[in-house]
């Protein structure tokens, strides 16, 4: 396993153009000149920067945070010396000039600048405490509403709801006609549908929900496309957003998302763009606070 992981960091080192310095890139671009009293090995006269040994021992622990792997330098510079022996061979072999080992360097090379180029803009730009604070309160604005909790019997015709309101008006308990007459998966449960909020159910159902009061079951039955319901509404409650501090590196990300966004669209203002194969759409990547915290409500179909 710890060997997989080294050969992965490295991989990513040497794609990344942090192996030895000399040779030319694709696209025209060159590696800056190593000091060879910055070198951990030299290879054929190339040397092999402690800048790249570094990068390595970064990817590692990047890939692994939990994880406690401890690689002898030793045995990293070794692979480091392997990677750059066969790197070497392919070049004295011509291979990138083969079309498809070109277009993977060329692929790997867009990849590695892009994302320099994200982080270079993140420190010229970086999302402050109050911005994150300011998205928080918005999103949190955005989710307040009411939360219910209640309990209900399905059946399948109206007269059966029916029957079941005068037993109840008679004084039976609910959880006991739900567990005798409901046809709903909650029913083992007692009809009991837990929290959830207007909008998780079905709209007949969430008004007739919204309609009562706490300790409150319908007198008239409830038709959705499940069938008919009898509803308890037994309490009701301001949904509670996640606090701060649980969601602000979603938040983070988000904002993150939206800036580099805005700084594309900027950038292709500005570009020359011809578009040769058909559109496809995009899709969004903005999360939302909801998806952050706590998971979804049950549904009315329960």
């Amino acid at each position: 396993m710890k060997k997989t992981l080294v050969f992965s960091a490295l991989s990513l080192a040497v794609m990344a153009g942090c192996n030895a310095g000399g040779n030319k890139a694709s696209e025209g671009l060159s590696l800056a000149p190593i000091d060879e009293k910055e070198a951990v090995a030299i290879v054929n006269g190339h040397p092999i920067s402690r800048e790249a040994l570094e990068y390595v021992k970064a990817e590692i622990a990047r890939g692994n945070p939990n994880a406690k792997i401890n690689v002898p330098e030793e045995k990293l510079v070794e692979e480091l010396v392997s990677r750059e022996l066969l790197k070497q061979e392919a070049i004295q072999n011509q291979l990138p000039k083969q079309p498809e080992v070109a277009t993977r360097i060329r692929y790997t090379q867009r990849a590695v600048l892009s994302q320099a180029d994200v982080q270079d803009y993140f420190k010229k730009h970086p999302v402050s405490e109050e911005q994150i604070k300011a998205k928080y309160d918005q999103l949190v604005g955005s989710m307040k509403q009411s939360e219910f909790k209640a309990r209900h019997i399905l059946v399948k015709t109206k007269e059966e709801a029916e029957d079941i309101i005068k037993q109840l008006d008679s004084g039976k308990d609910f959880a006991e006609l739900a567990k005798k007459y409901s046809i709903g998966p909650s029913a083992k449960s007692g009809g009991d549908l837990g929290w959830f909020t207007p909008q998780k159910m079905v709209q007949p159902f969430s008004n007739a929900v919204i309609a009562l009061q706490n300790g409150e079951y319908t007198k008239e039955p409830v038709q959705t496309r499940f069938g008919w319901h009898v509803i308890l509404r037994e309490d009701s409650r301001e949904k509670t957003p996640p606090p701060f501090e649980r969601v602000k590196p979603q938040i983070e990300q988000m904002l993150k998302r939206e800036l580099i966004q805005q700084h594309i669209e900027e950038l292709k203002k500005k570009a020359d763009i011809k578009l040769l194969t058909a559109a496809t759409g995009t899709a969004s990547a903005a999360s939302d606070l909801t998806k952050a915290a706590s998971p979804s409500s049950p549904t009315a179909g329960k």
